[in-house]
């Protein structure tokens, strides 16, 4: 490894981009750039050019989407630049929130320390000893910070385990991560390089790394006597490129986040209700039939729905799946099959993947097209396995492909009667060394671009919809779901945590993944509700997840079991009018909920948070827990554990003379104490914090809750 190291700071004092400074090296050139009072921007660019010219991710301004071909990384578009102040010996600067210290010059290695301007408390600094290094064999980058072992570590996208990362070693690179380790496991889907730091003082920092390539985090876990305590960012041949900022609460920070990579999609509101998913009805040779009598036992148990999520079922043959085709000896109609669920008031969503297997009808003429993920010496496509076959994945930065997608989708999905489409398997895990994406007119390696083809695909899949949307005058129908991408998917789609296990360790662990990828500005989140992969959960387990999800802004029970056994809300009669009152708690609380939509849209505050997000000031709410707040007023307490009939919550602190109250019996409980609540196996927990206005829908037990119900009252507390 390389120290980089400088021949001193550049300033460029009267020029419109004055804080910007460069320290210049034969190497490269190490740039600072203030883009408001609170956040900073840090690129090292090589001699020869950025190795990832562009971005997708970066988009500041409410409203303007990136360009399909990218932004220039160089870029400072958009951003209101503060007024600065410079330091009396030259070698720092300042707005009113955030202030800089440099060192390095003569060849000494370059240090940053960050610092509130007022207190001139460091709260982040470079390590001493070689801070940023480079590595010309590999084009690994590393970029090393002072640790102090009582900082608290959040973010990164869908991570397992406790919140608080603290002493993990984690990677961002997307994985088809089936039956995943809950509390353990990693990676998962997501390619999410944004932490967010808690100070030992209480101030709360971001950093985000722009790269498309992999990168690992090591938040403590490695030690090494010379260098002292610190964590490392190391990125696979990609830049370094980093955005910081800072507030005094995590909502200060996860905002600036999150209008920074261009805010979050306001869904429409029929994809707040409950969903279902079976791959054992659509995967079934007499598919259409079961799903008729799916429609029919709905109604019959009265369970509210709002959507089916159709799985790849439709265009199976055998396990192998054939995107974009129907299986008309499953499905002899699927029109009337679709029409059927619209009459029962259910939208129709339709998995989706980017991989032709290499007998899929349209695949040779794709291929003599130049459509698919190519190697670089021979321009053929690569063929890799997939799905019990071999195939190519699509290289949705050709136009080619993004223009068959869009035309495809139209036609089989959109045109047939289908509302939505939902991108699955998008984790593009090519192996093949040399495979190369065309990059929409400049090139790039596979290992540069591998998370952009799951954003670009949802991108694709989202536009269309929004033009077949203005043909028909369909506007509630522009909507999309993703499993896989970077920073920008939240501009046009919904995720969730992949394929979980079903056991009580997974219930217990996604509701942490969940409050993670929410922290990291993924805020229409979710999980497989009663686990995806593995045995088929008992009545009580299956219950509890119910009820644990029911209040998760993405609300899908989604499946995939031996002998083509679906989880579904009657699969066990013992409890199948409790799992139903869950659900119908979910339509009652509705307009609360989309309150919460609103506010994640518009001022880019999470749906679902851990408590200390609305409680920064209480250090209790830091220790690891299985709560979590929904929106400002509501506290959620599930039962994660075997046979408990009782929970112990701690109800954070309020303002003198406030009290907490049990949502159900209105029963005051006070705050910033711990107590031992009844939840027997038919009630989930749920607190109000005084002063709450929670606007709730009709509760009528003998009709069938709609997402569209009006507000029947408002519940004051």
């Amino acid at each position: 490894m390389k120290p980089v190291a400088t021949s001193g700071w550049k300033a460029q004092p009267g020029a419109p981009d004055a804080d910007a400074f460069a320290p210049l090296t034969p190497g490269g050139q190490l740039r600072l750039v203030f883009l408001s009072d609170s956040l900073a921007r840090v690129s090292w660019q090589p001699a020869q050019d950025y190795k990832e010219p562009r971005t997708w991710a970066i988009a500041p301004v409410a409203g303007e989407d990136v360009a399909w071909q990218g932004r220039e990384r160089a870029s400072l578009a958009g951003f209101a630049r503060p007024q600065l102040k410079a330091s009396a010996n030259g070698q720092g600067l300042q707005t009113g929130k955030l202030a800089v210290h440099w060192t390095g010059g003569n060849g000494d290695p370059v240090r940053l320390e960050w610092s509130q301007p007022g207190s001139g408390k460091v709260f982040q600094s470079d390590r001493v000893t070689s801070a940023y290094l480079s590595e010309k064999r590999t084009g690994l980058v590393r970029h090393c910070v002072v640790r102090d072992p009582r900082e608290h570590y959040f973010g990164l996208g869908d991570k397992t385990g406790p919140l608080n990362l603290h002493g993990r070693r984690l990677r961002c690179l997307g994985q088809d991560s089936i039956g995943y380790d809950p509390e353990r496991g990693d990676p998962l889907y997501k390619h999410w390089p944004f932490l967010m730091t808690r100070t030992v003082d209480g101030l709360w920092v971001g950093i985000y790394y722009d790269t498309l390539s992999a990168c690992t985090f090591d938040l403590g876990c490695e030690h090494d006597n010379y260098h002292g305590l610190f964590r490392t960012t190391e990125i696979d041949d990609g830049d370094l490129d980093y955005y910081l900022m800072v507030g005094e609460t995590p909502a200060q920070v996860v905002a600036q986040f999150v209008q920074l990579v261009g805010g979050t999609l306001l869904p429409p509101r029929w994809t707040l209700g409950f969903a279902q998913t079976a791959m054992g009805l659509a995967d079934s040779p007499n598919a259409q039939q079961l799903l008729e009598s799916f429609v029919d036992e709905c109604q019959q148990h009265g369970v509210p729905i709002s959507s089916f999520h159709y799985g790849s079922g439709y265009s199976s043959r055998g396990k192998q799946r054939y995107v974009f085709t129907w299986n008309t000896s499953k499905f002899p109609d699927p029109e009337r099959v679709n029409a059927k669920f619209h009459a029962a008031g259910m939208k129709l969503v339709a998995n989706l993947k980017p991989c032709l297997l290499d007998d899929h009808p349209a695949y040779a003429e794709l291929a003599k097209q130049g459509a698919f993920i190519e190697h670089e010496d021979t321009r053929q496509p690569v063929v890799e396995p997939y799905w019990d076959g071999q195939g190519s994945h699509l290289d949705f930065t050709r136009a080619q492909a993004i223009q068959w997608w869009q035309s495809q989708l139209k036609a089989q999905i959109l045109q047939r009667g289908i509302d939505v489409g939902w991108n699955d398997n998008n984790e593009y895990a090519i192996q093949a060394e040399d495979a190369f994406s065309a990059g929409l007119g400049q090139t790039m390696p596979m290992h540069r671009s591998r998370p952009l083809h799951g954003l670009l695909m949802t991108r694709a899949t989202f536009e269309s919809q929004q033009a077949h949307a203005r043909e028909t005058g369909q506007d509630d129908l522009v909507f999309t779901i993703t499993r896989a991408g970077p920073p920008g998917l939240q501009r046009y789609a919904q995720t969730w945590s992949g394929d979980n296990t079903t056991s009580w360790a997974s219930l217990k662990w996604n509701i942490r993944t969940g409050l993670q990828m929410s922290l990291s500005g993924m805020f229409n989140i979710g999980h497989d509700v009663g686990g995806f992969y593995g045995p088929i959960p008992d009545p009580e387990l299956f219950l509890r997840w119910v009820q644990a999800c029911s209040l998760n802004p993405r609300m899908v029970m989604n499946s995939w079991k031996e002998g083509n056994v679906s989880n579904l809300p009657w699969m066990h009669p013992e409890v199948t009018e409790a799992v139903t009152q869950a659900i119908r708690l979910r339509y009652r609380l509705l307009p609360y909920m989309w309150q919460c939509f609103e506010a994640a849209s518009q001022k880019h505050k999470p749906i679902i948070r851990p408590t200390f997000f609305n409680f920064p000031n209480d250090a209790r709410c830091l220790q690891d827990c299985d709560d979590f707040m929904l929106g400002d007023a509501l506290l959620v307490a599930p039962v994660v554990a075997q046979g408990d009939t009782q929970r112990r919550v701690y109800l954070p602190q309020l303002p003198p003379g406030e009290s907490w109250f049990d949502f159900y019996t209105r029963t005051p409980l006070a705050a910033g104490t711990e107590h031992v609540v009844s939840a027997p196996l038919n009630r989930l927990p749920l607190f109000a914090r005084s002063g709450a206005q929670i606007p709730v829908a009709n509760a009528s037990a003998g009709a069938l809750p709609r997402f569209d119900d009006p507000v029947s009252e408002t519940l004051a507390f």
